[in-house]
């Protein structure tokens, strides 16, 4: 590759598939580098076990790089109504159509975001996929990043103008640019699977708060729904080494009936839940997005939605840098990425922490005044709007990657 423009992307992940994606879009010319590529095989009767709640300005996203049509080709899932409960308390319910929305996001299979972005990258020129490459070191640099990655048994050095880390939670970048980071774990599993309701999903995404951590059932297709039931470790291992028909039992109990009873179908599968943050996002040469800056608590489903948010800005930032000729790594130029987004997600992070610790705590006075908040949010409705504005990610100034396709 040869000209201005040039950034290579550590990781084709959803974030990484993204910005390879947008920043082609512009003309950059991109390298992505990723040890493995997808497996894109489909059509695919069973549903993959991990899923994404996919907001407005990240379908808008996906619209604006033409992989939204493949998307909808392959599956996923509008949902129109959320409802939030507590055993015994208040309740909060969203409605669409109440709130002159079509729907209030979609439930799309990992796999499916990843692979239609793919298949868009796949065809743009100005992109060079390099899988299998092992990285070796990072040399930080303002004017020409250079990375060493070991591909077919040889060692082969990169330059370009900027490196991007989209290489995930234990991201290699981040470590070879000697960026720390702080957080801790929530001594809680995600246990998730796949299960089929009896009485059909309702479009609708449910979410029971429990002194053990969140249970949350996202709607796939009709009949169906994921599962992402936070608890201990010990009792998240006891679940998933239960029979099928009292795993059916069990979380039919937990979700209190409201959609029948809950039969599993596929496996089930463990994840370890923590808070993780980057200390910096930018190092010369160097920008760090979606799970390789920061980690969130998945209760409220945000976390791949801030990872597209940070590559809907960092792709504005390089391309008003590329137009005034400054060069693309250069600090002063990153820093306005580093301030447009690091203190967004340490504030989402911060308030999806508070949650999970306020609905973790079983004492009466402070049970009661949950509940109250539930029941006065339900009632609020210029409060409800706030809330679902935020959680589509459509309030406030938005890079024009994430508005509505024109």
């Amino acid at each position: 590759m040869s000209g201005p423009g040039e950034v290579v992307v550590v990781g084709g992940g959803m974030v990484g598939a993204a910005i390879t994606c947008a920043l082609a879009q512009r003309g950059f010319q991109v390298r992505l580098l990723e040890r493995q590529a997808p497996e894109c095989g489909w059509p695919r009767g069973d549903f993959e076990i991990r899923v994404s709640a996919i907001s407005r300005a990240s379908k808008n996203l996906f619209a604006n790089v033409g992989a939204w049509p493949e998307m909808v080709r392959r599956r996923v899932t509008p949902y129109e109504r959320m409802v939030v409960w507590e055993a015994g308390g208040g309740e909060l319910r969203f409605d669409a159509g109440e709130l002159g929305e079509p729907e209030l996001g979609h439930i799309i299979e990992n796999g499916v975001v990843q692979c239609a972005l793919w298949s868009v990258l796949r065809e743009r020129p100005e992109v060079e996929v390099i899988a299998g490459a092992e990285l070796l070191s990072l040399e930080p640099d303002e004017r020409r990043p250079r990375l060493t990655v070991k591909l077919r048994g040889e060692a082969r050095r990169l330059e370009a103008d900027l490196v991007i880390g989209a290489d995930g939670a234990r991201s290699q970048l981040r470590e070879l640019a000697g960026i720390g980071t702080s957080g801790w774990s929530y001594e809680q599993h995600a246990l998730v699977c796949t299960v089929r309701a009896e009485e059909g999903n309702r479009s609708t995404a449910w979410q029971r708060f429990m002194p053990s951590g969140p249970l949350a059932l996202l709607p796939l297709e009709r009949r169906h729904f994921s599962i992402v039931w936070s608890t201990t470790p010990a009792e998240a291992a006891r679940l998933a080494e239960l029979e099928n028909g009292a795993f059916d039992e069990a979380l039919t109990r937990a979700s209190e009936g409201r959609l029948g009873r809950l039969t599993l179908e596929g496996e089930r599968g463990l994840f370890p839940l923590r808070l993780q943050h980057a200390s910096r996002y930018i190092a010369p040469g160097l920008a760090l997005v979606g799970d390789a800056a920061h980690v969130i608590h998945p209760l409220a489903g945000q976390g791949v939605n801030l990872g597209l948010m940070d590559a809907a800005e960092l792709v504005e930032v390089l391309t008003r840098a590329r137009e005034r000729r400054r060069p693309l790594g250069h600090l002063q130029t990153l820093r306005r990425y580093e301030r447009a987004r690091k203190g967004e997600n340490l504030a989402m992070q911060a308030a999806m922490d508070l949650l999970k610790r306020l609905f973790g705590n079983d004492v009466p006075p402070l049970k009661a005044a949950r509940n109250l908040a539930l029941e006065l949010a339900d009632r609020v409705d210029p409060l409800k709007r706030l809330l679902v504005r935020n959680a589509m990610g459509t309030w406030g100034e938005l890079p024009p990657l994430v508005r509505a396709p024109s």
